[in-house]
């Protein structure tokens, strides 16, 4: 199934996030103009919607893969794109929460080749605002009429909190050179997996889909951020800066224990982690590619059999393919 439908680097947009962009734009367009006065710049800075200057611009803010994941699921699983934009827009504000945190914690100063909110705006800045966008997802997921947005809502709260627990457990590694594959693997299906099943899953039961449907696409999902995680990883070391807007070999100066890492240092020890020559030297790239194929598969399984419509679940394989054979 994956050699018929591969992806190479640098293939076009898939036509599924491009469909689904007007409505989740429009959406988190309206979803921000309720924060306050003080906090909205921030947020329509980090989504690309004021330059530095507080001037408005038509910005990328990212391709908006987890709310795109949403509605493409609400449609695969016989409903309509327009019931899940509320937990689309939700799904996309906890994200953007996290990158906004995420760059706090780790000290990144440039983010999508533009500086990161708190290195623009200040650390207090760039908090507040990522917890302003936080409470705001969860108000809109309470307030919509959806019938099965309730349910809709616990599973955003699942997602956000495993989400958070991959956080720590990241940040906890650090301090650690006796962290293990499986560790590290666990870390990433909370740290980048959450949401992603929480975008199956939320597409799914605003579609009004079935507790199989559901399932299946938690999987693919869950299964879809591990591999998204490992190749980030391999990006995060060999990936080239003009293209990632990170610093060349960025996770290493920050002693991130990311799989590459932990391979290394379960295969060889200290020494052989500390550099991109020992991680070439020990295989960490072709390791951690491979674990990114692997879980690609699984993702790409859970499709089958769950009763989906046939061309959305065409839709969800493009995505998934187009966000693991990427460069960026």
């Amino acid at each position: 199934m994956i050699g018929t439908r591969s992806l190479a680097p640098g293939r076009s947009v898939p036509e599924a996030l491009l469909r689904t962009r007007p409505a989740i734009d429009e959406g988190l367009r309206r979803a921000v103009g309720r924060l306050s006065p003080e906090i909205r710049p921030i947020a329509e800075y980090h989504l690309g919607w004021r330059d530095a200057a507080g001037s408005r611009v038509d910005g990328d803010g990212g391709k908006a893969v987890r709310p795109a994941i949403a509605l493409v699921a609400a449609e695969a699983v016989g409903g309509l794109a327009a019931d899940a934009v509320a937990g689309a827009v939700a799904l996309e504000l906890v994200h953007d929460f996290s990158l906004i945190h995420d760059d706090v914690m780790d000290g990144d100063r440039e983010r999508r080749h533009r500086p990161t909110v708190w290195a623009l705006f200040g650390t207090g800045a760039a908090i507040v605002a990522g917890d302003a966008m936080l409470s705001l997802a969860h108000e809109l997921l309470l307030a919509d009429p959806h019938p099965r947005a309730r349910r809709a809502a616990g599973e955003l709260a699942r997602a956000t909190s495993d989400m958070i627990r991959g956080q720590a457990e990241d940040l906890s590694f650090e301090s650690r050179d006796d962290v293990a594959e499986d560790e590290c693997l666990a870390m990433c299906s909370h740290k980048t997996g959450a949401l992603l099943a929480g975008a199956g899953t939320i597409g799914a039961v605003l579609g009004g889909g079935d507790d199989t449907a559901v399932e299946a696409l938690r999987t693919y999902g869950r299964s879809l951020g591990i591999s998204f995680q490992a190749v980030d990883d391999v990006l995060g070391i060999w990936g080239d800066p003009a293209v990632t807007g990170k610093p060349a070999a960025s996770d290493l100066t920050q002693h991130k224990k990311t799989l590459p890492v932990v391979h290394a240092l379960t295969t060889a020890g200290r020494e052989a982690a500390g550099t991109v020559v020992g991680l070439d030297r020990f295989g960490a790239r072709e390791w951690t590619l491979a674990v990114a194929e692997r879980h690609l598969r699984t993702a790409l399984e859970a499709l089958d059999g769950a009763g989906l419509r046939a061309d959305r679940a065409d839709d969800l394989r493009d995505i998934a393919l187009f966000v693991t054979r990427r460069d960026f």
